[in-house]
């Protein structure tokens, strides 16, 4: 509910007339999913972004 109509701003009225199905492609539940990260994504990030230095 709170998807629905605080978050899409939707009527209540509305809200209450969609199906199921509406609602998911609504919120976003449609969306094509993304697999997990491999190692070359994982490996390309961490040089990005580096931990920092350990001290010594």
């Amino acid at each position: 509910m709170h998807m629905g109509l605080c978050v899409l701003r939707l009527s209540p009225e509305t809200f209450w007339r969609l199906s199921p199905r509406e609602f998911m492609a609504m919120a976003g539940g449609c969306r094509p999913r993304r697999d997990a990260m491999d190692r070359a994504e994982m490996e390309a990030l961490m040089r990005l972004f580096p931990d920092e230095a350990e001290r010594s």
